[in-house]
């Protein structure tokens, strides 16, 4: 494996001081009970061991708030000597650098600032090189009955990546972001799970094609496999599961998989690619994903109009689906967003009313067709001036206040943090959705402005809240908790395109219904009968 004495060397200094930190962390969980307790509690941890000997204690305790089914199929009571013997078995596997038990590096593959659903930190990160590594990990960790999570670009909201049970973190940002094949008469391309969507697509750019889907920056194509993600060009493009024509999974006990072959369609046997898109890691680690591509469109150009209320604007969407425009993208901002984009931007020049964005893609006969209808519709719903781009600079400055909508919110409280909710509704549904949503909000002391990709019925909720200030978190779930409710009421989802995650597991059975659950866990148990697979996430409890 070594090309060099050198680096011999080098790999066993790097192997010993990882080591004594494994050895010293360890004796300081073993001697402070209190610590480790906090652990339980979900607190934050300082030792890398200190994971371990909390899974221990999760697991003996009556703690009613234990996450493990208590008759689902898990794994076994962890110890500190089978995570030391996983250790070091995994750095006779990789290079002593790409094993780690750092503090720190703990720390980022464990929390988000995205999240507040953050429930533990992996006793162990490892970034592998290939399919075969993840493979011979995969099969270590199911030797100790270790759990397995991957990351990729850690932009989770619903804690998908944190580690309740501690567990071996596979990370493949640092080694796994490439393109394997590229097959451009095919339209199609081979990529790693750790490749980033934006880099991909500006590679994919001097070839005129690209691949539709937009989730927020830094996302990576492993975590979009693993929540079936879209954004705004759903509306038009669809989401992640429409995009991915085959799959390299490794299994729980490391054998290795591939989906099917590179067709674009196929009858042969179940569909296993479908099986684990959306899957959130649970069922097998993705270590190559076959996307389909798009050719760019000759052209793409913007429209925004404001209305009297979000009523009128929602309005306008089900118009767009009946009159059969195949827009690129329809987003509504309400009037509290607005204010916060005026606030950031005043220079762009909006109103501080509810705005809808339109986004039309195709020849520029088609788009311009497109515009004059869509023109024609927002009059009949009471809109305002409908201001369209002629050029790039104009594009870009009519987009941007959708692009920073997020940011500009924070400006609407002082020392805010944000809880992005995430539900979706039949398009028939979402005026109603919005208008009990806000009805729901003006009763609250918290500002939430809101956007939506309206043109699929999904719909953000930006709760803004100051966590020092008692009873605002709490204010925040339960604005969550009744937003969820009332999307399930109205025949919609949980999540739209963010996951379920650790965070929205316990509304699943609502949604679903408890034989599905049951059926979801009998392929769980089936494919994962150790329940090593980033337990704790996305299926509820056993009844």
């Amino acid at each position: 494996m070594w090309a060099s004495q050198a680096s011999r060397s080098a790999r066993r200094i790097v192997q010993a001081q990882s080591r004594r930190r494994l050895y010293s962390t360890t004796a300081t969980a073993t001697n402070n009970s209190s610590q480790y307790k906090w652990f339980a509690m979900g607190g934050l941890t300082s030792a890398a061991a200190l994971g371990a000997v909390n899974y221990v204690y999760n697991d003996k305790s009556n703690n009613s708030n234990n996450i493990v089914p208590q008759q689902a199929k898990r794994p076994k009571e962890q110890n500190k000597t089978a995570i030391q013997k996983a250790f070091y078995e995994l750095q006779e596997l990789l290079p002593a650098e790409h094993v780690t038990v750092d503090e720190e590096t703990l720390q980022l593959r464990g929390y988000s600032d995205n999240s507040y659903h953050n429930e533990g930190v992996p006793n162990i990160v490892v970034f592998p090189s290939n399919t075969e590594e993840v493979s011979h990990i995969v099969k270590i960790a199911n030797k100790w009955d270790i759990p397995i999570i991957a990351f990729s670009g850690g932009t989770s909201l619903e804690g998908h990546f944190t580690a309740p049970h501690g567990g071996i973190c596979i990370s493949f940002t640092e080694h796994m972001d490439q393109v394997v094949e590229f097959h451009p008469d095919d339209l199609d391309i081979v990529v790693q799970p750790g490749i980033q969507w934006e880099n991909l697509n500006a590679q994919l750019k001097e070839h005129g094609l690209f691949f539709p889907m937009d989730p927020g920056p830094g996302a990576c194509i492993g975590g979009m496999v693993g929540t079936n993600c879209s954004g705004t060009n759903a509306v038009r493009w669809g989401t992640m599961r429409e995009w991915v024509i085959n799959l390299t999974v490794v299994l729980p006990d490391g054998k290795i998989i591939k989906t099917r072959q590179r067709p674009r369609k196929t009858s042969a046997g179940y569909d296993l690619t479908r099986l684990f898109v959306g899957s959130e890691g649970t069922l097998g680690i993705v270590t190559e994903a076959t996307l389909k591509l798009a050719v760019r469109p000759e052209e793409e150009t913007v429209a925004v109009c404001d209305f009297p209320s979000v009523r009128d604007a929602a309005a306008v969407v089900p118009d767009l689906t009946r009159a059969g425009v195949q827009i690129g993208a329809v987003e509504l901002l309400d009037d509290q967003m607005m204010k916060a984009v005026r606030m950031a931007s005043p220079q762009l020049g909006y109103e501080e009313k509810p705005t809808l964005f339109f986004k039309f893609v195709g020849s520029k006969a088609q788009t311009e067709h497109e515009i004059k209808i869509v023109k024609d519709l927002v009059k009949k719903h009471k809109g305002g001036q409908f201001k369209y781009a002629s050029t790039q600079k104009e594009k870009d400055e009519l987009w941007e206040g959708r692009k920073t909508c997020l940011w500009s919110a924070t400006l609407l409280k002082e020392n805010a943090s944000i809880w992005t909710t995430d539900v979706v509704v039949p398009v028939s549904r979402l005026p109603e959705l919005i208008a009990e949503t806000k009805k729901d909000v003006s009763e609250s002391n918290l500002p939430c402005p809101f956007a939506g990709h309206a043109g699929d019925g999904n719909f953000h909720l930006f709760i803004l809240f100051d966590k020092n200030i008692p009873g605002e978190f709490e204010e925040a779930t339960r604005l969550n908790q009744n937003l969820i409710e009332r999307a399930i009421k109205m025949e919609g989802s949980i999540t739209g395109e963010h996951g379920v995650g650790f965070g929205k597991k316990k509304y699943l059975r609502a949604e679903l219904g408890d034989n599905t659950i049951d059926l979801m866990w009998t392929i769980k148990n089936a494919i994962d009968p150790k329940g090593i697979m980033n337990p704790g996430k996305v299926l509820p409890d056993q009844k």
